[in-house]
């Protein structure tokens, strides 16, 4: 009886998440995201659609045999704890989201990329920017550092962007600016700011902020401290909620990745 019960309620689960992933992803494809975290999703979805919909021939189909039953019990397993992975940094995200912002006035502020479409900052790029020129107004002396390097599909450098999105609707700013137009990752942003800092005569040892989207801040401290930023003064720019899981599952991928390429320590 257990078992005709839960069978209707797996495929009825499996359903309403499977439509509900993939219309929020295919939503987001429409608005010009795409990422690893809004197309995994989709995989996801046509997954759980496809198991409701041969529901009853797989159920037939590892009957047959242990080791079907074995295997896709293992698959499930395997799915589940996945799933718990991906809750437990969810939550670890959640509870690091904050802005240390010092008292003692930063030498620069790096604002880091975030993707620009057709010329434009995305949305969460355009969060970023905003909160770092909130900042910047009451630091004028601080040299603001645009960090990002050109698409394929872009005239433009992402940097290009950044200051032309600061110059036009923050005309009152009256700090420097310099471009680091080479970058395409985390880790060179910030590698590569670093020439630009020497240019100046600001010593990576002076108080640097850098500016990021809430969910990237904690990776983004833990490089620039491996790269040798003693002092990181992070400002978190919050994520549009239409955005924020897709971007976080995202940042749960980075996170591993970033590890296993050693661009930091997790235990720092």
């Amino acid at each position: 009886m257990s078992i005709q019960i839960s069978s209707p309620l797996k495929r009825s689960l499996s359903l309403i998440f499977g439509l509900i992933l993939g219309i929020n992803s295919l939503w987001l494809i429409s608005q010009g995201q795409r990422h690893f975290g809004v197309l995994l999703p989709i995989f996801i979805s046509v997954a759980l659609i496809l198991y409701t919909l041969l529901f009853s021939g797989i159920q037939r189909w590892k009957q047959h045999s242990r080791f079907r039953i074995w295997f896709w019990n293992s698959l499930w397993a395997g799915f589940l704890l996945w799933i718990i992975s991906v809750a437990i940094f969810f939550a670890y995200i959640q509870m690091s989201i904050h802005s240390n912002e010092s008292t003692q006035p930063p030498a620069a502020i790096l604002v880091l990329g975030s993707g620009i479409t057709n010329g434009q900052p995305s949305p969460i790029l355009k969060s970023r920017l905003d909160t770092a020129a909130k900042y910047a107004a009451h630091y004028p002396d601080a040299l603001m550092i645009m960090t990002g390097g050109r698409n394929y599909r872009e005239r433009q450098s992402e940097a290009e962007v950044m200051q032309h999105y600061i110059n036009t609707n923050y005309p009152e700013l009256i700090n420097p600016i310099q471009l680091e137009d080479r970058s395409r990752s985390t880790a060179q942003n910030l590698m590569y700011s670093q020439v630009i800092l020497e240019q100046q005569n600001i010593s990576q040892n002076d108080p640097i902020a850098i500016a990021t989207s809430d969910f990237h801040s904690p990776r983004a401290r833990a490089i620039a401290r491996h790269q040798g930023y003693p002092q990181v003064i992070s400002l978190s720019a919050s994520t549009p909620l239409y955005l924020r899981y897709n971007s976080w599952l995202r940042e749960y991928f980075a996170f591993l990745s970033g590890w296993l390429l050693n661009e930091y320590s997790l235990f720092k």
